[in-house]
């Protein structure tokens, strides 16, 4: 007891201790810490951008499929591009960027 003897009355009451043993234990020990629920709110943000993200390239996936189905001369051009098709009489060079 005599290595206690130096400190104040509050930190030696079951009250203080307790209430310290349960913030030691929410903040490290917990299943739902403070260093897990930081990870997964980045987390979340992370995951948030990436869907907002595929949401743009859906989005603009949906807008080119419209063109495609309503316009030949932009399939025609798509084909060409993406496919490398060509007509029958044409030949077909290919140039890398």
């Amino acid at each position: 007891m005599k290595l206690l003897g130096f400190l104040p009355a509050w930190l030696k009451s079951k009250y203080f201790l307790t209430g310290a043993l349960f913030i030691v234990w929410i903040t490290f020990f917990d299943d739902r810490d403070l260093i897990t629920n930081v990870k997964r709110s980045q987390e979340l943000r992370d995951l948030e951008k990436s869907r907002a993200h595929y949401a743009k390239l859906i989005e603009a996936t949906k807008t080119e499929l419209n063109q495609l189905k309503q316009d030949p001369a932009t399939l025609e051009k798509y084909a060409r591009e993406k496919y490398r098709m060509k007509k029958e009489n044409e030949d077909l060079f290919i140039i890398p960027e």
